[in-house]
């Protein structure tokens, strides 16, 4: 399970030479009802971490807060409101927020790490000495909107309002310092009926609503000339800093003025495009399938074909990711989710599809916000455990068969045999034909559940309601867990890894 220490020096070198974020991947799209097969919204997300990162998923139910108690963070403490609705999010292991998440609302959010001459500025004044107020992260953002909003809009609105009074800063990467770990945020919010880009340059934000189509983001700015919602001061902050001219500010473009061109694009245009080239190839049929098919992509159909020598050997970025012994890919996806958002009234339930690690090996398990709790073993890191700590300072996690998340990461170890993935082109045939049987399973069994739970929510009786979906979800998840152990004894039997010397 160990990996090699040239390849975390090869990271650590990545970390150190991209000044202005370390972040190169995430990538988030949307369909909206009048794209998708069953007028659903859909939201496909996948987070993208160092390869010792751990994920878990959370469940966090419906609570009252009395008094004026304070919600500690990784590096403030800001005041709790009186309610927080129910959650359910993949969170790092040593993180109080989510990479993404649901709520009881139906509203989900994903977020990218993004590029910005704030984030810039702040960097060069930790080297010189006098660093920023520490603030919020981008995944608390994206939680503390989750458990104070009941739609989209609102989402965004939390977003704003949090982003202009406490501003984002600190390192959002273990081991690393603020300088070299620390990154801006944009998101993509939805619900049943739109969905927003919202992006965030420290204390300022801009956000433009979706209410028809499809779009997709990743690790850039894109919200140009145009925009629904900003804070007040967004073109005039730019112009102050000598960012765009004041004598053409009818001109003002905001991706453009805030960009820090010193980053560069490649790492996440590609990938933004892709996703939108995928989206628009079915668009108007979108299911889940799709949107799982998207986030497993590896630029199979274009003119690259995928990765020279296999998926698990990387020669560029790609929206399922993998990580390379050159450093460059950051690490592997840490986790994937698709979110399902169905209109009140339609006879169905919001839905998360998770599945921790590249999704192209692994498989994704329904998981409902409408229930009440998750197995333990899901929920569970690695050695290390799950404690909200300042990620600068947090331990890498290690290996652990109590955390669902490490099962996974040890079968993507077996599938590829060693560090080049030698074996892969042999062993994960047998590992996504094994997955896709059981996924297809799930699929098939989620309506009568989904009818079942509804029936019982109808008659009041959310007891029960919350007893059949937790259920079905824990049965999913110990028939994956199951078979995740199996394979990882299986797929050795297949092919001899070459186990070259790396030097």
């Amino acid at each position: 399970m160990q990996r090699s220490k040239r390849l975390l020096l090869g990271i650590m070198l990545t970390l150190i030479l991209t000044s202005s974020g370390v972040v190169l991947a995430c990538d988030t799209g949307v369909a909206l009802p009048d794209a998708t097969k069953d007028g659903y919204t859909i939201l496909g997300k996948n987070s993208d971490r160092p390869i010792f990162d751990c994920q878990p998923l959370e469940f966090h139910p419906r609570e009252s807060h009395t008094g004026n108690g304070m919600l500690k963070l990784e590096y403030i403490s800001i005041p709790q409101v009186e309610e927080t609705y129910a959650t359910v999010g993949s969170s790092p292991y040593w993180c109080w927020g989510y990479e993404e998440g649901l709520n009881e609302y139906g509203v989900a959010i994903g977020n990218e790490a993004i590029f910005t001459k704030t984030f810039r500025e702040a960097a060069k004044a930790v080297k010189a000495g006098h660093p920023p107020k520490l603030g919020l992260l981008g995944m608390d953002i994206l939680r503390l909107a989750l458990e104070r909003s009941k739609t989209a809009k609102e989402a965004v609105q939390w977003i704003g309002k949090l982003v202009e009074k406490y501003g984002q800063f600190g390192s959002g990467v273990p081991a690393a310092d603020h300088a070299s770990g620390g990154y801006d945020n944009s998101y993509i919010v939805a619900d049943s009926k739109e969905a927003w880009v919202v992006e965030t340059y420290a204390k300022h934000w801009s956000a433009k609503r979706i209410t028809k189509g499809t779009y997709a983001i990743s690790n850039e700015p894109s919200i140009t000339t145009k925009w629904d919602l900003s804070d007040p001061n967004l073109v005039k902050y730019a112009v102050k800093k000598g960012w765009w001219p004041a004598n053409r500010v009818k001109e003002f473009n905001a991706a453009l003025a805030y960009l820090d061109f010193y980053t560069s694009p490649q790492v996440s245009h590609i990938r933004a495009m892709r996703y939108r080239q995928l989206l628009n190839e079915k668009k108007g049929s979108i299911d889940v399938d799709w949107i799982k098919r998207i986030l497993r992509d590896h630029y199979e159909t274009t003119f690259l074909k995928g990765p020279q020598y296999n998926d698990a050997l990387p020669d560029f970025l790609t929206i399922c990711m993998h990580s390379s012994p050159a450093g460059f890919t950051w690490g592997n996806t840490a986790s994937s989710a698709v979110f399902v958002l169905p209109p009140k009234g339609s006879g169905h339930l919001p839905v998360m599809w998770w599945n921790p690690g590249p999704p192209c090996n692994g498989i994704y398990v329904p998981v409902f916000v409408d229930g009440s709790k998750l197995p333990n073993y899901v929920t569970n890191a690695g050695k290390v455990g799950t404690k909200v700590t300042a990620p600068n300072v947090a331990k890498k996690d290690r290996y652990s068969s109590n955390s669902y998340w490490w099962e996974f990461r040890k079968l993507i170890d077996l599938t590829k045999g060693d560090e080049i993935g030698s074996v892969w082109n042999i062993r994960h045939p047998i590992v996504r034909k094994t997955f896709d049987k059981l996924e297809a399973k799930f699929e098939r069994e989620l309506p009568s559940v989904e009818k079942k739970a509804l029936a019982a929510m109808n008659r009041g009786d959310t007891k029960k309601a919350h007893q059949i979906l937790d259920a079905f979800t824990a049965k999913c998840f110990d028939e994956a867990l199951r078979t995740v152990r199996t394979l990882q004894k299986k797929v050795v039997k297949y092919g001899k890894p070459l186990n070259p010397k790396m030097e």
